[in-house]
């Protein structure tokens, strides 16, 4: 019960966290589709291959500019993540480097990561990231997916709180991928812009990060750009919220616990009362 608890408590500050820094986004002329994902609902879960896959779009294509920098090496051998063992994790991180020490002479140095260490960042600091494209700092991958949302608008937003529907984020990070076009006729492009009919405003400074084929599937699953988007949202749902399955099901064992409390109360006051006159 500790443990579920401090799950749940954890959850929610991520949440309201997220909401505080981060205010929601509105496509301008372009809402983003709703998509079906596994993770939904009060039941929702998250598949694993598809973790799998998102992971290995974002390691091969995100990674070169975006961080993860609240996600360990271990959390991808834990219950409910991609569902990686932990020797197959030890071996993921065995392709990085983090910067440790200092050492007995007061230097820094850098050692190939462990279980323990949290993904390294692509660039030294905020300003060598900007440096490197272009004057726009590539947001932190960490919770992204819970940070990003749209305005459903009025009656839609009362029909979310009511079904439950949290997966803004990750069809707002599948609209933008999937969103490149050309501009229209007579809009004139903007240096160093790209055109998006996803994203606010309609220009983004990254460039179409993936193409069809970029990536190579083992499992037999479509390469194309659309199915990259769904399968690196997915994961970045994931890294937003890594306990997300644990959350739904204490949600739910607490539900059914305080029905069965409720009807204990409401049968006992009736007991008890059943002789006394009115």
């Amino acid at each position: 019960m500790t443990q579920g608890l401090a799950i749940a408590l954890k959850a929610a500050a991520i949440s309201l966290m997220t909401l505080a820094i981060t205010p929601a986004f509105a496509a301008e002329g372009h809402q983003p589709e709703r998509e079906s994902w596994t993770f939904a609902g009060p039941f929702g879960h998250f598949d694993k291959g598809q973790l799998q896959r998102g992971f290995k779009v974002y390691k091969e294509v995100c990674s070169s500019c975006h961080a993860l920098s609240l996600i360990s090496f271990r959390n991808l051998a834990e219950e409910g993540g991609p569902g990686f063992s932990e020797a197959q994790a030890r071996v993921i991180a065995q392709d990085y480097k983090v910067q440790d020490g200092p050492d007995d002479s007061g230097q820094m140095f850098e050692r190939t990561a462990k279980l323990s260490d949290r993904f390294p960042s692509p660039f030294p600091n905020d300003e060598a990231a900007r440096a490197a494209n272009g004057g726009a700092l590539p947001p932190d991958f960490s919770l992204l997916a819970k940070a990003r949302s749209y305005e459903s608008g009025f009656p839609w937003f009362i029909l979310d709180a009511l079904t439950q529907y949290q997966e803004q984020g990750p069809d707002y990070i599948h609209a933008i991928i999937t969103g490149y076009r050309q501009p229209p006729a007579g809009v004139e492009g903007k240096p160093g812009l790209h055109y998006n009919v996803a994203f606010p405003g309609n220009w983004i400074a990254m460039p179409p990060p993936i193409s069809d084929g970029q990536v190579e599937y083992t499992d037999g699953t479509p390469q194309t750009v659309d199915q990259y988007s769904r399968d690196v949202a997915s994961f970045m749902m994931w890294a937003a919220e890594p306990h997300l399955e644990a959350r739904k099901r204490i949600g739910f064992e607490a539900i059914v616990f305080l029905i069965g409390l409720a009807l204990l109360l409401f049968f006992t006051k009736r007991r008890v009362w059943s002789n006394v006159e009115h």
